[in-house]
Formats: C-alpha cells, sequence, structure tokens
C-alpha cells in the first residue's frame, strides 16, 4: 500500500491545471539576471516551481542554492519550474531557457503530468531526449541531471513499468545522474505534504532537497 500511495503522489505531481497566465512568481518565467555564475538549471513542475508554498524559497532549488553556497561551489541556481506543464511544454521552452544563461547542470524533473493523463510513455522518453539532445549543443554542455518520477498504478502494471523505465534507460543512455525518484521519503506521508496529498510542505521540500542534493554533489566533485 505504501508504495501504491508513493507512486500514485508522484503520478498526480501536478493535479493543477496548466494555467501559466496566472502563475505566481514560484512559477513564471525565470528572469535574467545581471548575475553572470554559471547555473544549475532547475527544469521542471510544480513540484521545482514550489506550488503551494508561501515563497518560492522555500522551494528545494532555493534549497540547493543554500548547499551550493556552503560547498563554495561558484553557481546561481534557476527555477524554471512551471506548475501543470508536460514534457512537451518542458521541451518547448529548453531552446530559450537554454540561450539566456550559461548552464554548468540542467536538472530535468519531468513527466508526472503525462503519467498522469496516460500519455505514451515512449513519447514522453522521446522528448525528454529531445531535451538532452539540445543541452548537448551547448559548448561546453551541460552536465546532466535527471529526476526520476512514478506513474499511477491504475493505470495497470504494463504502463507503471513501461513508465518507470523511462528514466534508468535515458540516464543510462545519456550519461546522466539519476535521482531514482524525486519523493523518496515524502511521498505519502502526510506530515510532509499539503493538504492535497500531493505537493511537498517546506518540510517536504527539505527532503526532496536532500534527495537532489545526494546526486547533484556527486556529479559536481566529478
Amino acid at each position: 500500500m505504501a508504495v501504491l500511495v508513493a507512486s500514485a503522489a508522484a503520478g498526480c505531481a501536478d493535479r493543477t491545471p496548466d494555467v501559466r497566465q496566472d502563475a505566481g512568481p514560484a512559477e513564471a518565467e525565470p528572469a535574467v539576471s545581471g548575475d553572470r555564475r554559471p547555473v544549475v538549471l532547475f527544469l521542471g513542475t510544480s513540484l521545482t516551481a514550489g506550488y503551494g508554498l508561501p515563497t518560492p524559497d522555500l522551494a528545494f532549488p532555493a534549497l540547493i542554492q543554500a548547499k551550493l553556497d556552503s560547498a563554495g561551489h561558484n553557481l546561481r541556481v534557476v527555477n524554471a519550474g512551471i506548475s501543470g506543464e508536460s514534457s512537451a511544454g518542458a521541451l518547448a521552452r529548453i531552446d530559450w531557457l537554454m540561450e539566456q544563461e550559461r548552464v554548468a547542470v540542467l536538472v530535468v524533473e519531468t513527466g508526472a503530468n503525462d503519467g498522469l493523463r496516460g500519455q505514451d510513455p515512449d513519447s514522453v522518453k522521446a522528448r525528454i531526449q529531445a531535451i538532452f539532445d539540445r543541452a548537448r549543443q551547448e559548448n561546453p554542455p551541460p552536465k546532466l541531471v535527471l529526476a526520476g518520477m512514478e506513474a499511477l498504478p491504475n493505470l495497470g502494471r504494463v504502463y507503471v513499468r513501461r513508465f518507470r523505465e523511462i528514466y534508468p534507460a535515458l540516464a543510462r543512455a545519456n550519461g546522466a545522474a539519476l535521482v531514482p525518484f524525486l519523493l523518496t521519503d515524502v511521498a505519502g506521508v502526510d506530515s510532509l505534504n499539503q493538504g492535497d496529498g500531493i505537493h511537498p510542505t517546506a518540510a517536504g521540500q527539505r527532503v526532496v532537497a536532500e534527495n537532489v542534493w545526494r546526486v547533484l554533489e556527486r556529479v559536481l566533485s566529478r
């Protein structure tokens, strides 16, 4: 049951409509900054944007910035999360985002909404691959990190398995570091999720930040 709850929470990670015109500060396109440090770009959904939090400073990308600063990395985090976005939306934005900043690390968190809508896993995989392909056109190309997601169990075992396999397969094929499941130790834990049972609270975001940091720290040490 715990596994099913975790999978459902991940697959429902963005049960909000795609209303970019109403997006708050945490969900808007990142503004171009005068800070010219190389960037860790988080391309994601409401989980990255920090949906439902009082301030985007409580979302896990901002917490990663604090960890980068403490570790002495001369890098700046850009939170490019948008609530309700699918992998198609992420792919549509990647060109613009890569042109705005000197991206040292690209962290991709997408697919939860695709899984919620029962999109073909092969199509989701192809879009994430296209995002990586575009990133590699940069000189030098950014290091790649992929956050794994899960599909709703009520879509059937075959679909859930095919969806889960997207992420390790893409990581292997692209030399990307894999966060096995973004919401490990958060999904299904009432005290770490908001009232919708889907989006992490500030405390849940701190756990998500640790999940990401364990992988990102190794990437930066190479």
